[in-house]
Formats: structure tokens, sequence, C-alpha cells
């Protein structure tokens, strides 16, 4: 992780994702009337330090949109991880549909109350809750980049997390199948665990099946393969308790 990184950095990058796909349309939903407008709510409600804070997060964003701006454009696709991320839960919305989440993202997590969120609809409360989710951003790296992992850089990729089967995706290299299990990371350093689902099916495959570690997911992130997991690392065994309420109907004729 970048020791600079900005403690908004997330909703930072909301906002400059707003910015750059929707221009004058984003900022008209926060009641601004310009973009100097719309800078200074966020420098008053302490997300931002500067207006300027705000303008290059915008920048970050502008190449990769027909915006008609350059925005950053030096840093090539260093950031295009956060705008498909993005992309993949909001990127279907419209200008006021997203600037709700944005909002419900300030009132959540930085304490917020100025920001009237009544219209937003429950799907998107719903996807509002996998911008914390790091295994969510995990797989969505590894979906969009997988082919740059050597092993897997001439291969076919289909998508099993429906199945709960102790994988991710399969991977099909010619006549071969590779399991691939995705463990997100926000820093450069951290742990991860495996269910005992996952830790049966590497046993069962062996060399076969990877654990992805997509690692650094809060700057750039770096992507680590270690196949045959069970015999290459020192996993810990731990016994964990979870109680699971059900309600049920009486019977009815139907």
């Amino acid at each position: 992780m970048s020791d600079n990184k900005h403690k908004n950095y997330e909703a930072l990058n909301l906002i400059g994702y707003g910015l750059a796909k929707f221009n004058n349309d984003f900022v008209i939903e926060f009641g601004a009337k310009s973009k100097s407008e719309f800078y200074e709510i966020f420098v008053l409600n302490g997300i931002a330090d500067t207006a300027s804070t705000v303008k290059n997060r915008q920048d970050l964003f502008d190449p990769f949109f027909d915006n008609g701006r350059k925005g950053w454009w030096q840093k090539g696709d260093a950031y295009i991880h956060r705008k498909v991320f993005i992309d993949s839960l909001f990127g279907n919305l419209n200008a006021a549909d997203y600037a709700s989440v944005v909002k419900l993202y300030l009132l959540k997590e930085n304490h917020l109350t100025d920001f009237d969120v009544q219209r937003i609809s429950p799907i998107i409360k719903s996807k509002f809750k996998q911008l914390k989710t790091t295994g969510e951003e995990a797989e969505i790296y590894f979906m969009n980049n997988y082919k740059k992992i050597p092993d897997f850089s001439d291969a076919g990729i289909e998508d099993a997390r429906n199945y709960g089967d102790g994988y991710d995706f399969q991977i099909q290299k010619f006549d071969s199948f590779l399991l691939a299990e995705i463990k997100g990371v926000r820093a450069k350093k951290g742990a991860f665990r495996l269910t005992e689902n996952e830790y049966f099916k590497a046993k069962e495959y062996k060399s076969d099946y990877g654990i992805v570690v997509v690692s650094n997911l809060d700057d750039l992130p770096k992507m680590t393969v270690i196949f045959d997991p069970v015999h290459k690392l020192e996993l810990t065994e731990r016994s964990i308790e979870t109680k699971q309420l059900n309600f049920h109907s009486q019977a009815l004729e139907w």
C-alpha cells in the first residue's frame, strides 16, 4: 500500500469516477451550481484537504472515459482496476442513481448527515455492500487480468463461484484443467484463510489447484499464485462455530 494514500481514498475514487463519467450531471446531484462549488462541499466536510484533491482524482479516471479530457494519461492503466471494479457494481447506473451510491457511502463511512438517499433502491444498497468486500474486488481483478499470469496466459476461464465447490474459477489449458481460488489482501502483507471445502479440494487436486492472492488492492494490485497450497503453505486449523437461524411456515394447502 502506498504510504501517502489519502485517508478517504475510497470516497475520492467514487467521486472521481462520477466526475469523469457524468461531468456536470454528477455535480448537479449534490446541489452544486459549478465544479468549484462541488469541490468545496467535500473540503468543508473533511473528505478532501483542498479542491485540487478532488480534481486530481477526476484526472485519474478521465483517461478511461470518452469525455474529451485526457486527465493523467501518463499513468497509463495504473488505475484501471479501480474503474473496472466500480463499473462491475454500478456501471449501468445513471448520474442520479450513482450519486445516491456516493452519498450513501459518505453517510456510512464518513458519518455525514447532509445527504438524502431516500430514493436509492434496495438492489443498489445490496451492491453497495460489495464495495467493502475484499474477495469480490480480488475476483474481478483476476477475471480481467488472469492472462498476465504465465501459467494462465494461453488458457480459457470458466466462472465456478456460484457452485460453492471449493474453487472460484476453472482454467482450461489445452486438454488440462486447473482450479483457481482467489484471495484478496488489501496491503502488501496479510494472511488469508481456506474454508474446509477449499482445503479438501486443494488436497484432492494438488498441483492442479492454485491459490491466487491478489495483494495490494488499495494501491497497485499484484497477483501471486501458489499451486498445491496444502503442501506448500503452513496452514493452522481453527474451528469456528456459527449459529444460523431459520424461520419455517406452517403447513399450507397449495
